[in-house]
């Protein structure tokens, strides 16, 4: 076999993995958004089959063959990538026995419905069981996927940020934490009157509004859909990308600002390279990257005193009785610091703190040194003496978030990732795009996601996560930009 001939039944091959991926995807969207509750079951055999399919194909013997015959010297920088991709795929999915990937794969599908029943009915009880099954299940597959220079933890991290590792997150998070600490405290020293949005706002119209801003954001409707769920997410690729939101009548923000965060997800999924379609280089770079788009999106810009000016003339059309009398006040009042329960309506400055309580349990947790049955203890001690409040019901706390029913351990450190990259692609856009902050007033945004498309969208996974960003800021991502924009922005808010 010729090196082409090769590095071709490579790329077919890959183009499989990525299809059966996408349709698994589609699995777990539609169970969320659309399949009726009796059908947990069938849903959790049809993916335990998925699983089973798509790790049968990552492991192939064929893949180290076809590897080993391609010159990669013959190969363009996008050949490369795909080469070091899928060696890395293959070598990881080799690593996890294929019965451990099914019941894996099983046990999470029917882990959503339980914590969702669960949530409903604040029990944590209920919900206990099948997370210890799961954790079990995942320390095993941490085990398994771990090198000689890997903790258990850190093989799970380096899935969704691929070479990262829990010490390097860990000095990260504790000079961000110093710094957001510093920033809390002198806001707290501060009487200032911050609107709060009060009434009643019918569910239609926000979606119709939520709607308005994804296209704002250059959302393709046409290439996508918005549904409503729990918990918002996006899923899919490129042509296929579709994103949920949630209403709750008494706080439009929710919506809005949930459609916007998964927009950004949602647009560097349909800014992706169309010439890397199927291929490995062709996809994001990690979480913490796609992270980054969809906070860039929901903050430095839906969050802007700029974008204020665009979105409340919005918000008065669209709401007969809107409460705020003025821009300004609005700008106020999605800006509001409070010490909530819930990290997906945090604000900017708690939010990372959110992130920094759950990476610290999940990594105790996959490490043995915190067991399941002391979990809600342990998340309720460490939540008062973070956030200075006692957790007032289960929803409001160990149970407020999905990833853990889904085995997403080592993900949640990728949020705050995300924001520390967005913090440095913002200002490097504002480096770049003198008319910014007059094109976000104008709620004209075709400029600035040009801008990511070209920087992140469109590179894919050619590069390691650090280096894409690198790439497009010149030099090495550090938590300073974020700390700067946070205290310049909260700083001017706050009167500090």
């Amino acid at each position: 076999m010729t090196s082409q001939d090769a590095y071709t039944a490579l790329l077919d091959h890959a183009r499989q993995i990525e299809a059966l991926g996408q349709v698994a995807g589609l699995l777990s969207w539609d169970q969320e958004a659309m399949m009726p509750p009796n059908g947990a079951e069938a849903r959790a055999e049809q993916a335990g089959a998925m699983s089973s399919v798509l790790h049968a194909k990552r492991t192939d013997l064929r893949i180290p063959e076809w590897i080993a015959a391609i010159d990669a010297n013959s190969l363009d920088s996008a050949g490369r990538a795909n080469l070091r991709l899928m060696q890395r795929n293959y070598d990881r999915a080799t690593r996890t026995p294929a019965d451990l990937a099914t019941e894996i794969a099983r046990k999470t599908a029917r882990g959503h419905g339980v914590w969702a029943d669960a949530r409903a009915r604040g029990d944590v009880s209920t919900f206990l069981p099948t997370l210890s099954e799961i954790v079990e299940l995942v320390r095993e597959q941490a085990v398994c996927l771990a090198t000689d220079e890997q903790s258990a933890y850190d093989a799970l991290v380096d899935i969704y940020e691929p070479g990262a590792t829990a010490d390097s997150i860990a000095a990260i998070f504790a000079r961000l934490r110093t710094g957001l600490v510093d920033l809390r405290g002198r806001i707290a020293e501060k009487a200032v009157d911050v609107p709060v949005l009060t009434g009643t706002y019918p569910a239609e119209a926000q979606r119709a509004l939520a709607n308005k801003l994804a296209e704002v954001f250059e959302y393709d409707l046409k290439a996508g859909r918005i549904d409503l769920v729990v918990h918002p997410f996006c899923s899919g690729t490129r042509g296929d990308v579709r994103i949920t939101t949630r209403v709750d009548e008494g706080d439009p923000f929710n919506c809005l600002y949930s459609t916007v965060h998964e927009t950004g997800h949602a647009i560097y999924e349909q800014g992706l390279d169309p010439a890397l379609a199927w291929q490995p280089a062709g996809g994001h770079a990690s979480m913490g990257v796609h992270e980054s788009q969809s906070r860039l999106c929901e903050n430095q810009i839906g969050r802007s005193q700029a974008f204020c000016t665009y979105l409340f003339p919005q918000m008065q059309a669209h709401f007969s009785d809107f409460a705020l009398g003025s821009a300004d006040d609005l700008y106020r009042a999605i800006n509001r610091v409070h010490e909530g329960y819930i990290r997906t309506e945090a604000d900017e400055i708690h939010y990372n703190l959110h992130i920094m309580l759950r990476f610290e349990l999940e990594r105790a947790l996959i490490c043995g040194d915190l067991q399941v049955v002391d979990l809600e203890n342990e998340w309720n001690a460490r939540f008062e003496a973070d956030f200075g409040r006692a957790v007032d019901h289960p929803e409001n706390g160990v149970l407020q978030d999905v990833h853990w029913s889904a085995g997403l351990f080592g993900y949640f450190p990728t949020y705050a990732l995300g924001n520390i990259y967005a913090g440095e692609l913002f200002a490097a856009m504002q480096n770049a795009l003198p008319d910014l902050q007059d094109d976000i007033r104008d709620g004209k945004l075709r400029e600035p996601v040009e801008w990511l498309r070209a920087n992140i969208h469109r590179p894919g996974s050619l590069e390691s996560p650090s280096d894409t960003i690198a790439r497009a800021c010149g030099h090495k991502p550090t938590e300073a930009p974020l700390l700067d924009y946070l205290n310049l922005k909260f700083g001017a808010l706050y009167d500090l």
